[in-house]
């Protein structure tokens, strides 16, 4: 029969599930990899993660010995837990489709897994110490430069990244475009005429700024943002996606499940700056 259900049409479903699923949670996590992400090898869920104090070097006289310095480095824990969706696809479901569903079923499952992960990163902001900005204030370039010279301060190499919520990035670009009426280079700079040409703000300070839905705004619509550096997050993976499948022949359909096991935390809370900002249009 032409029309049957074999293994090798459920093998090709799954296969386009699985590669869909994997490049969509790559491409569209904005979080993962602005921040630096331990293995977890094993059979354990925990990831320690040695943090080392900064040691000073001293003046000293020839033939005269060093002082012995000890380094003992304190330790976090990241443990992980697993994240997941299911969906099941009936045969019929299936067979009837006019596109490919398993390449459709593989986007939902990435992006659905990419926000959950960004939106667990994002949400270590708040544990930030240091704040540059209050409820109510404006994104403005004058807080991610405060940010910049904090960090900076603390001798915090670079890169450095900040994300924030694309409603407070409105008026960092409209204050970098000069409310959007002004595209002369000379009058506002190339980050002025990049963020009215293209929407994307790019580098400014020193510091890369990206846009990410998934930073939650509050009840008096502002939300919490960051400047930091990757080292002061960590993401603990116990391995990429998984995707299984599992025939379920009463109502005949597949069962499609796709899960991660990942943990998150702050690893060195001084090279990070939360930045709480107004993000009502």
């Amino acid at each position: 029969m032409a029309d049957e259900t074999t293994s090798s049409t459920l093998a090709e479903l799954y296969t386009d599930v699985i590669q869909e699923a994997i490049f969509t949670f790559q491409e569209t996590s904005v979080m993962r990899p602005l921040v630096t992400t331990y293995a977890i090898n094993g059979q354990g869920k925990t990831v320690q993660v040695p943090v080392y104090g900064a040691i000073a070097a001293a003046a000293v006289a020839e033939g005269t010995d060093l002082a012995n310095t000890a380094i003992d480095p304190t330790a976090v824990d990241i443990t992980a837990s697993e994240i997941g969706v299911m969906t099941t696809l009936t045969d019929l479901g299936r067979d009837s489709a006019s596109r490919n569903v398993g390449a459709d079923i593989g986007k939902l499952f990435g992006d659905g897994l990419a926000k959950k992960v960004d939106s667990d990163l994002a949400a270590l902001f708040t544990s930030f110490s240091t704040d540059v900005g209050a409820a109510g204030t404006e994104l403005t370039p004058e807080l991610l430069f405060k940010a910049q010279a904090t960090l900076r301060s603390l001798n915090i190499p670079a890169p450095y990244y900040a994300v924030f919520n694309p409603k407070a990035c409105f008026n960092l670009k409209k204050v970098l475009t000069n409310a959007g009426y002004n595209t002369n280079a000379n009058a506002i700079s190339d980050v002025g005429n990049q963020a009215m040409r293209d929407g994307f703000i790019g580098r400014v300070a020193g510091i890369d700024v990206y846009e990410n839905a998934n930073l939650a705004i509050d009840v008096n619509d502002d939300s919490v943002g960051a400047v930091f550096h990757p080292a002061s997050i960590g993401l603990a993976m116990k391995s990429d996606l998984k995707i299984e499948t599992q025939r379920d022949a009463s109502i005949r359909g597949t069962e499609i499940v796709a899960s991660m096991t990942v943990g998150q935390g702050i690893v060195k809370n001084d090279y990070g700056v939360k930045v709480t900002v107004d993000s009502a249009l």
